[in-house]
């Protein structure tokens, strides 16, 4: 099978199915002036821009160049700061059937060990960037890998007699060929690339057209890295996929600046944008700080949150801080995926708003659901519909989130220990199936047959993708409540760390938000709970360390139940965490176990337990 349509696929949309080197070629002839990219810089400005014919024809120069240098299915790195020059990168690779591996470029002039530990699992023959990245980068990649062919992207003219047309020849390469490695975020002793097929990008593409309501008019902006999944298939291939143009701000600039992000959107009149959950909780903090500028969000028809545990605080909190400028709550869209299903896995429907319920905590605790009265127990943010949830006559009610690819794309919740279907009252491990699932870990046949080819025991002949992560499925709604490897079994009642974090960060005012982790070490007597807690900034005279901390154990206490065998205060910046902002928990335990993590101020010891620990 060579460049067609990946199987399953709708064809209604003008290039549904179409793998992307064919669709970047199609929107060159069709759109040859259309901007593709804008990219921003730290105020806003337009920094830079790509039209359709630009992208192509660079990225034809850039193929030409690899492949000279690379023969198909060699991996190139791709080391870029945020910028237009990846896509062109990018594209090169896709032509040039070479494998592209983007990793995080570097910081304050240094090369991280994560990407040191990549270039040494997935042995590149070439790297891709920009000259001045080059000189920073050259002697510490080459000293692990030895001398590499080098690209300076910036630097590479295409031939000015280069032009698309709608006659070339479609794109030669097999569906089922690696486009790319989408390496995890974990140890970096042992990091894993995801392989991402070019049928898998093709068919999530589609899913997020049809989940997302999108269409040829639909602007995107966004600020997360390209080299993350969410940057390069959410904000960087789906627009390009739908003709549609990217409105790109860097990382930092948002980091420094959460309130450039919704900046560009009023300007660029964006129907789609978002990020993490902590993206919308540092606006709304902003507003709260510092008051809302003069925008106007009404634009704003698709606010996905996703990649981290979304909160209905703080869905609520934005909501209510920028619905005068415009903002309308039904834009809210929680959504759930990963890299090894290419991006998307669920979906909630344009317009409907976030669903949410209102579960025991100790029933979640046990393993079960057990609804409870609004603001009775653990309210969860559904994540949105599972496809085979629906039967045909629902589809149809359901709308377009259960047509197209969501007809063969399957989610299951399933019993982790026995491999069969949870029953409905019952949390268990998220199973995917479908043309979206990747096709494995990159040189690892075993991590592959364990995470990518499941079988459950009720729907035999079918493998499955097992997440890692536990949810439960309500009337068609995935609820996400935790990761499996990450649960604090504690005295035989499980508790979720994310539950643990949101108690301790919202103990006191001089906790930072998003700068927790919950974990459990060994102990005498079994398991025992730990926290390690980010202050914010430099908190002032009046945060005294032991009412800090004291307040920390109070609220874990009353919430949970649960008394912390210890509590460490540090500074912001300490918790370690992946390129989306989540913090690495088991990272952290690491470093904890390790003695490596400075206090901020030393904390006081347990106080005697006044309820049982668990």
């Amino acid at each position: 099978m060579t460049g067609g349509p990946a199987a399953g696929t709708r064809t209604d949309h003008d290039v549904a199915g179409a793998l992307l080197p064919d669709v970047l070629r199609r929107r060159a002839a069709g759109d040859p002036d259309g901007r593709a990219f804008i990219l921003l810089d730290e105020h806003g400005d337009e920094r830079a821009a790509l039209t359709y014919r630009e992208l192509y024809t660079r990225a034809l120069a850039i193929a030409d160049r690899l492949g000279r240098r690379c023969g198909p299915g060699e991996r190139a790195l791709l080391v870029f700061p945020q910028g237009l020059e990846f896509i062109v990168a990018y594209f090169g690779c896709l032509y040039a059937r070479v494998i592209a591996v983007p990793v995080n470029p570097p910081r304050r002039g240094a090369v991280q060990d994560a990407t040191r530990a990549i270039v040494r699992d997935c042995a590149p023959t070439a790297v891709l960037s920009t000259g001045p990245m080059i000189d920073v980068v050259r002697v510490p990649l080459e000293a692990v890998t030895g001398p590499l062919a080098w690209i300076a992207v910036d630097e590479t003219v295409p031939e000015p007699t280069l032009e698309p047309t709608d006659a070339a020849p479609d794109w030669s390469g097999e569906p089922d060929t690696v486009a790319f490695l989408q390496y995890t975020s974990g140890s970096t002793a042992d990091p894993k690339g995801v392989m991402v097929t070019h049928r898998n990008l093709a068919a999530n593409q589609e899913m997020i057209r049809l989940a997302f309501g999108h269409d040829r008019h639909s602007t995107f902006v966004g600020w997360a890295p390209l080299f993350h999944d969410q940057g390069l298939i959410g904000n960087v291939l789906q627009p390009l996929y739908l003709g549609a143009t990217g409105v790109l701000l860097d990382p930092g600039a948002f980091i420094r600046r959460p309130l450039l992000w919704l900046a560009a959107i009023s300007r660029y009149r964006a129907h789609t944008s978002g990020g993490p959950n902590f993206a919308f909780d540092v606006c709304a903090a902003a507003a709260a700080g510092g008051g809302v500028p003069d925008l106007d969000l009404s634009c704003w028809r698709v606010a996905f949150n996703g990649a981290e545990p979304i909160r209905a605080d703080t869905l609520r909190r934005f909501a209510d801080a920028f619905a005068p400028v415009g903002f309308d709550p039904r834009a809210l869209y929680p959504c759930y995926g990963l890299a090894e299903a290419t991006l998307l896995v669920t979906g909630s429907r344009k317009g409907r708003g976030p669903r949410t319920l209102d579960a025991d905590a100790d029933g979640l605790g046990a393993g079960r659901y057990t609804p409870t009265p609004p603001g009775r127990g653990r309210p969860l943010v559904g994540s949105g519909l599972a496809p085979a949830a629906f039967d045909g006559a629902t589809a149809q009610a359901e709308g377009a989130m259960a047509l197209g690819p969501w007809v063969a794309a399957e989610v299951r919740i399933v019993d982790p220990e026995t491999g069969r279907g949870a029953p409905p009252d019952r949390i268990g491990e998220i199973w995917v199936a479908g043309d979206h699932v990747a096709a494995g870990y990159w040189q690892r046949p075993a991590a592959t047959a364990d995470t990518f080819q499941a079988r459950c025991a009720d729907a035999p002949g079918r493998s499955y993708l097992r997440t890692g992560d536990l949810g439960l499925i309500v009337d068609g709604e995935l609820y996400v409540v935790g990761r499996h490897k990450d649960m604090l079994v504690l005295r035989g009642r499980n508790h979720y760390p994310q539950d643990l974090e949101q108690t301790a960060a919202a103990a006191h005012p001089a906790l930072r938000p998003g700068g927790c982790a919950a974990f459990a070490v060994p102990g005498p007597g079994g398991e025992r709970p730990v926290v390690v807690q980010e202050v914010r900034g430099e908190p002032g005279t009046d945060a005294d360390p032991a009412d800090v901390a004291g307040s920390i154990r109070a609220a874990v206490v009353r919430q949970h139940d649960l008394t912390l065998a210890d509590l460490v205060l540090v500074r912001p910046g300490t918790l370690p965490k992946t390129s989306s902002g989540k913090i690495m928990r088991a990272a952290a335990r690491r470093r904890y176990l390790a003695g490596d993590l400075a206090p901020w101020a030393a904390s006081p010891p347990a106080a005697p337990a006044s309820s049982p620990a668990g």
